[in-house]
């Protein structure tokens, strides 16, 4: 597709046009709307969005689980120059009362799964209603009542002559992203239609899409990236995206690959990894005779391709992109995947770019590296390291944000003198001009001899460790920090021939854990800098808060 117009509503007319009888959007086993359905519901229910007084500019909210109907939702609203807002499911009811507020929302397309996430006095200020499921007109005092719902129905039939619509610029804002970081602030990304287009049209460049790709989303469409990449992206190369209707358990998402065999997939590290840990690690190493072959180099590279095979096939077997960002993968899962040739790929980004700013395709991929910068953006490191390269990673072009809502000193604090993004990553260009990331410059410690620690780097160590599911290291008295979540499958698995029917799982762990904490220091010490040891270990019993893209909420856990 050749962009005349940078905007969201260029991108669904065209695709439209270019895809008119293909499949669009549907569930995983239901009937598809196709192009040309998906526009003309988004052109009636963006009519009766002006019918109800919504004017552009106005922010509408979106609170519901994936769906054709979150999609439609969306582009419903930027196609008349109103600004979406997207709401993460897991929010409390605190913070989407706060988003709400702060975003001062005019109306909200709400499942009724979530319906009661909203306080009834948030609800008498909002002046739109509309039930995600069906598009229904909800009045708060017949909630309880679907037979009196006003109903939104004949969506399928052309009502409303677009013409009349008002017409989004690119400059204008389409997009309030409410972020909830490890930093325990939730921000508003402003992100103009240009923002996000332009970063589609970039990313296209590294890695193609077409009308004859498969999409199975199960990433929160309330997220940068699954919303950019898992939805505008595909949609606008005429591809199939299909979304789950139940949980993402195990047994559901291996039915839903086997059903529409997909051939892109984008993931959080946190998904692969726990299949990594639960299955594919467990039964290459289910005997002394195959953890000893696991051992050597040549020998685990073979049983990495074998069970890299296996696990293509459990996917679908058509996979061709299995695109892996929001946080950082393991080494040692990377290391399976790389290893095992299985299609994946590496992105780096942030909602503050709308969202990508590197990656590649899986035929290139970079042993832990983040992909290369993406075409027509800016990139450099900021004050770099003489002796090694590394810095923060800074950013321009037309990808990157209009500011933060409301917020005009952070916004000025995030740029630099000549116009830059700070990412707050740290991070060098190779000699090949991949990017290797670090970790965050707020979480790098500084040691006794001024030397740069990265928690995130020890952190990847641990996690390595059998025993160990997740950590987080920090530095607290001038010390070394490490709390662990422990792997209990594995350590029951260990220890089951100490245990009997009258001793149970704790009981085995409250025995064994000083040798537990002191295998795990041990491990760790001896494979990182002398200045990186780690002084202390803490079991975290429950598993660590994160955020939507799996990454641990430091904040809750490193204040002194």
């Amino acid at each position: 597709m050749i962009y005349n117009k940078l905007t969201l509503k260029y991108l669904l007319d065209e695709s439209q046009k270019e895809y008119s009888n293909n499949p669009s959007l549907s569930f995983v086993g239901k009937e598809s709307l196709t192009y040309n359905e998906v526009a003309t519901v988004v052109q009636n229910i963006s009519g009766i969005l002006l019918t109800l007084s919504i004017e552009k500019g106005d922010r509408i909210a979106i609170l519901g689980e994936n769906s054709p109907n979150w999609g439609i939702s969306y582009f419903a609203i930027t196609n008349i120059g109103a600004v979406a807002v997207p709401i993460l499911t897991d929010f409390s009811e605190i913070e989407i009362e706060n988003i709400l507020a702060h975003s001062e929302a005019k109306a909200i397309f709400i499942s009724a799964k979530l319906y009661a996430k909203i306080g009834k006095e948030r609800l008498k200020k909002i002046d739109t209603v509309i039930l995600l499921n069906s598009f229904e007109l909800i009045d708060d005092s017949l909630v309880n009542n679907h037979s009196e719902y006003i109903s939104l129905s004949q969506l399928l039939t052309p009502r409303f002559n677009s013409a009349d619509f008002p017409v989004p610029a690119e400059d204008d804002l389409a997009v309030i992203l409410y972020t909830s970081g490890t930093t325990g602030r939730s921000k508003g990304v402003m992100l103009s239609h240009k923002n996000i287009v332009s970063n589609i049209i970039s990313t296209l460049k590294i890695q193609k899409g077409t009308h004859e790709d498969r999409l199975l989303s199960i990433l929160p469409l309330s997220h940068s990236y699954e919303c950019t990449i898992g939805f505008l992206l595909p949609f606008s190369c005429g591809s199939s995206i299909f979304y789950l209707d139940k949980p993402p358990i195990a047994s559901i998402l291996i039915s839903a690959m086997q059903t529409i065999k997909p051939t892109m997939i984008l993931t959080v590290p946190l998904i692969i990894e726990k299949i990594y840990q639960k299955k594919i690690h467990p039964e290459l190493t289910s005997s002394s005779f195959k953890k000893f072959l696991f051992g050597f180099t040549p020998t685990r590279k073979l049983m990495h391709r074998v069970a890299a095979k296996k696990l293509y096939e459990t996917f679908g077997g058509k996979l061709h992109f299995f695109g892996v960002g929001g946080a950082k993968l393991s080494f040692e899962v990377e290391q399976f995947l790389y290893e095992g040739h299985f299609p994946y790929s590496i992105g780096y980004g942030m909602t503050e770019t709308s969202p990508l700013i590197s990656g590649c395709t899986p035929k290139i991929i970079g042993f832990r590296q983040a992909g290369y910068s993406l075409p027509g953006q800016g990139l450099r490191i900021g004050n770099p390291n003489p002796e090694n390269g590394e810095g923060e990673i800074q950013v321009s072009g037309a990808n990157v944000m209009i500011g933060y809502y409301k917020e005009p000193d952070l916004t000025r604090k995030i740029f630099t003198e000549d116009g830059w993004l700070k990412t707050g990553d740290l991070g060098l260009l190779n000699s090949k001009g991949y990017i290797e990331l670090k970790g965050r410059s707020k979480n790098m410690i500084l040691g006794p001899s001024g030397e740069n620690i990265y928690p995130e780097e020890i952190e990847e160590v641990l996690n390595n460790h059998d025993l160990v599911s997740e950590s987080l290291v920090y530095e607290l008295k001038g010390k070394l920090i490490a709390r662990v979540n422990l792997n209990y499958e594995e350590i029951e698995r260990r220890y089951s021939n100490l245990r009997d029917a009258a001793i149970n799982m704790q009981q085995t762990i409250d025995t064994e854990i000083d040798e537990i904490i002191e295998e795990i220091r041990a491990y760790v010490n001896s494979r990182v800098s002398k200045y990186s040891k780690v002084n202390l270990i803490i079991i975290q019993t429950e598993p660590f808060e994160k955020t939507p893209t799996q990454k641990i909420k430091r904040f809750l856990y490193t204040r002194g």
